[in-house]
């Protein structure tokens, strides 16, 4: 049951129904990406297309669950942690980054390659989350990427050129 306080300060913040409605078209996006590519594969009967779909479900479904938690009118903001504003609505901001993070493979992957990519989207979801050590962040993204893009090689699934800047 809400307090009086908590009855007040809702309608000032409004709901954010924008967060849900953004991760469904996230997973709309990455849905319609899923179906452009080729489904060759070599290993396990599954190719680069089926993560990328089962990411764009997964991220529909998460987008239809959170529109359905604000029309229940669920709280969004922080528990009551130390130092934590209670009242502070969700952080456009942080959001927007971690969005910039999860699209950013779909327009730069061709062109700066898969370690490139992952370093960078590393380094933004993790800023979305609050870290600011940048040259750290971009240095363990960029060991992800490139121990994903050698690990896939290693099975036969072909990811592009490791560096394809260089040539």
């Amino acid at each position: 049951m809400l307090s009086t306080d908590e009855k007040s300060i809702r309608p000032r913040l409004g709901r954010p129904w924008w967060i849900g409605i953004a991760v469904l078209a996230m997973g709309g996006i990455w849905l319609h990406g899923a179906s452009g590519i080729s489904s060759t594969t070599k290993y396990v009967g599954m190719g680069p297309a089926a993560m990328v779909g089962a990411v764009g479900a997964g991220l529909a479904l998460i987008g239809v669950l959170l529109i359905l938690q604000v029309a229940r009118g669920e709280n969004f903001r922080p528990q009551e942690e130390e130092g934590a504003d209670a009242d502070a609505p969700p952080s456009r901001k942080a959001f927007l980054l971690a969005l910039a993070g999860i699209g950013l493979p779909l327009v730069t992957i061709r062109t700066l390659g898969f370690p490139i990519t992952a370093a960078l989207t590393f380094t933004l979801v993790t800023h979305a989350f609050g870290s600011r050590r940048t040259v750290f962040d971009l240095a363990v993204g960029m060991m992800i990427g490139a121990g994903s893009w050698f690990g896939f090689s290693k099975l036969g699934i072909d990811l592009g050129a490791f560096l394809p800047l260089v040539r």
